[in-house]
């Protein structure tokens, strides 16, 4: 393990801000991340593991160690009583893996394809698109606990999953995720409950329907290797029922605890919706994305996003979550 000073991750982060850590480096195997952790707690320095960087704020100078995970390896096992299990490493890129099981016809992951990141920030986050979240073929994970430096095992029950939320989030920077299982059924079933999938000409086919998701995302979601952006910027607001005529006319739909609300349609109706500060920018096709359109800052970042939420606030009385986490 080398660890260097002013560790360079301006390449390391979809939104494609300029950043550089304290000091960081490449996790190659497990006994980095302790002993990165170890140079931080010396030094009195937050410690950081960063995947693909495709959920993330990164300021200008990040105070902190940061690891740069680069744990690789992937197995997929046929015969299991439940089906077919995946299990990969927390480097590897999550839309490669969707694709290499799609590839080989084994169905489950087709409606998360296109989602950057790395495997192990996909249960933090607890990533989720048209119909499908992760905790739907989650089996279990393997993390090393940083307060006992012991490798763990944790099933679904114990990551405490929800929309968009995980144990994880609850307890940041507890557990590093090393490795996850997903456990794909046997006897495939599509799933177009989402709008955009419904009426699909072709539903007998994994391969189909991942096309099918792709070609919506590439229409309305710009690809960060040409537009720098992190996909969703905000949650999707829960309200509590009663709100629900407060803000009338805004789409939602009743999930457990109230009614979500579509936070894009809320900063669009504020008239954000291709709205520039600086180098940042609303999505002209997506006010929920925030984009990089060249030279953005961390600054012109938080400014707009500080905006977005105040406005919304001020008019319908909800409150906009960032959804990728900030890093100072």
């Amino acid at each position: 393990m080398t660890l260097t000073e002013g560790f360079d991750l301006s390449g390391h982060n979809t939104l494609g801000l300029p950043s550089r850590a304290l000091y960081g480096g490449v996790i190659s195997d497990i006994g980095d991340i302790m002993r990165m952790i170890e140079f931080a707690r010396a030094r009195y320095l937050p410690f950081h593991v960063l995947g693909g960087g495709s959920n993330c704020v990164l300021a200008e100078t990040v105070n902190a160690v940061v690891g740069r995970i680069d744990l690789g390896g992937c197995r997929i096992e046929q015969g299991f009583s439940g089906g077919v299990r995946v299990t990969a490493s927390a480097g590897e890129d999550w839309s490669d893996l969707v694709r290499r099981t799609v590839g080989q016809g084994i169905g489950g992951l087709e409606n998360l394809a296109g989602i950057p990141g790395t495997v192990g920030a996909a249960p933090i986050q607890n990533i989720g698109a048209y119909g499908i979240e992760l905790s739907d073929v989650f089996q279990e994970l393997t993390a090393l606990d940083t307060r006992t430096g012991d490798l763990v095992h944790l099933g679904k029950d114990a990551c405490r999953f929800a929309y968009r939320h995980s144990r994880f989030k609850d307890e940041p920077g507890r557990y590093i995720v090393t490795e996850v299982t997903l456990s794909l059924p046997r006897h495939w079933r599509p799933v177009l409950s989402h709008a955009g999938l419904k009426g699909l000409p072709d539903a007998s086919d994994p391969g189909a329907i991942m096309a099918a998701v792709l070609a919506i995302r590439g229409a309305k979601l710009p690809d960060w290797r040409i537009t720098g952006n992190v996909g969703s910027f905000f949650h999707n607001p829960i309200v509590p029922a009663h709100m629900r005529q407060e803000v009338g006319g805004v789409p939602g739909h009743p999930v457990p605890g109230g009614i979500k609300l579509s936070a894009g349609w809320l900063i669009e109706a504020c008239g954000l919706k291709g709205h520039r500060l600086g180098g940042a920018g609303f999505h002209a096709k997506h006010a929920l994305v925030i984009v990089n359109h060249g030279g953005a800052t961390f600054g012109d970042v938080q400014d707009l996003a500080a905006l977005a939420i105040q406005r919304v606030r001020d008019r319908f009385g909800v409150t906009l979550v960032q959804e990728p986490v900030t890093l100072t």
